[in-house]
């Protein structure tokens, strides 16, 4: 589900990071930490917190995310996670392509039109090395998809993208406790262009993420804020925990060069939406 997700401005991140020699140079068996196996699924509880700073309204759901199987999708073959209400905004599918240089997120389904025109990017790189970052995107004068000051014409939008693997962290939720749990930070940065208008208004979305080894995500926090575009902006806040789960055995026939997708973000990434419109679904984070 989610990271977000979602860029290359610094963040400032607090880690707790063993000094183990391998977790220095990289984390070998990488793709360890995101099984994709069909069969294989997750079940979450959440919380929403969103509306204005005046008005703020709490939410709870539950999700169950599902490897349903695999699929070809412009020349290559992808695997579909099925999410049954990821951060509360009812099912979609996921798409993402795992190999031996890391994931690639190809969209969902349904779908913004604003994700159309960011996929396909790559959302973590293989072998995962602490405290590096990978820029997804950096796209300028997009269709943001929806006419934000009721002028008759679509908005444009700047987009901009990162994904950090920020330390290793030991995290308990209700399906147990996991040790040396990696951490990735994603943050996106939009810069919306008003058309009836001579200024901008930006949206962030924040997601960290926690991922165990032979487990997949096991909890995600992520905080999208859109600035004013009258009187008063817009914050949304979504948290998923891991409540239990079951993880296939890999299939003996898949090559070790190669695999199906795996998934990082996505109520999506998904996800991972503001106002339906404003983040693309791959922004939240998956197993």
């Amino acid at each position: 589900m989610r990271f977000c997700s979602l860029t290359v401005l610094c963040l400032a991140l607090s880690w707790s990071v063993s000094l183990a020699a391998e977790e220095l140079t990289g984390i070998v068996q990488s793709s360890d930490y995101f099984p994709d196996t069909i069969g294989s699924h997750w079940e979450y509880h959440g919380q929403i917190t969103e509306g204005p700073l005046q008005t703020i309204e709490h939410k709870f759901f539950t999700n169950v995310s599902t490897v349903v199987g695999t699929k070809p999708l412009r020349g290559m073959t992808v695997t579909v996670f099925h999410d049954t209400n990821p951060g509360n905004h009812g099912p979609s599918d996921s798409f993402y392509r795992r190999d031996v240089v890391g994931i690639v997120y190809h969209g969902s389904d349904p779908g913004t039109p604003l994700e159309k025109q960011l996929i396909p990017y790559q959302i973590v790189r293989f072998p995962i090395q602490i405290a590096s970052t990978i820029q997804q995107f950096d796209k300028k004068g997009l269709d943001f998809g929806t006419d934000m000051d009721r002028d008759g014409v679509n908005e444009k939008v700047d987009a901009h993208g990162t994904s950090t693997v920020a330390g290793l962290e030991s995290i308990t939720v209700p399906a147990g406790t996991f040790k040396d749990a990696v951490k990735v930070e994603a943050y996106m940065r939009m810069k919306i262009h008003l058309s009836g208008a001579s200024r901008t208004v930006t949206g962030t979305d924040v997601m960290t993420a926690w991922f165990a080894k032979g487990v997949g995500l096991i909890k995600y926090v992520e905080r999208q804020e859109l600035s004013p575009l009258e009187d008063r902006g817009v914050i949304t806040e979504i948290m998923e925990e891991l409540d239990s789960y079951e993880v296939k055995s890999p299939n003996a026939s898949l090559g070790r060069s190669e695999t199906p997708a795996e998934r990082l973000f996505a109520h999506d990434s998904r996800h991972h939406e503001l106002q339906q419109v404003v983040f693309p679904s791959s922004f939240r984070p998956h197993p």
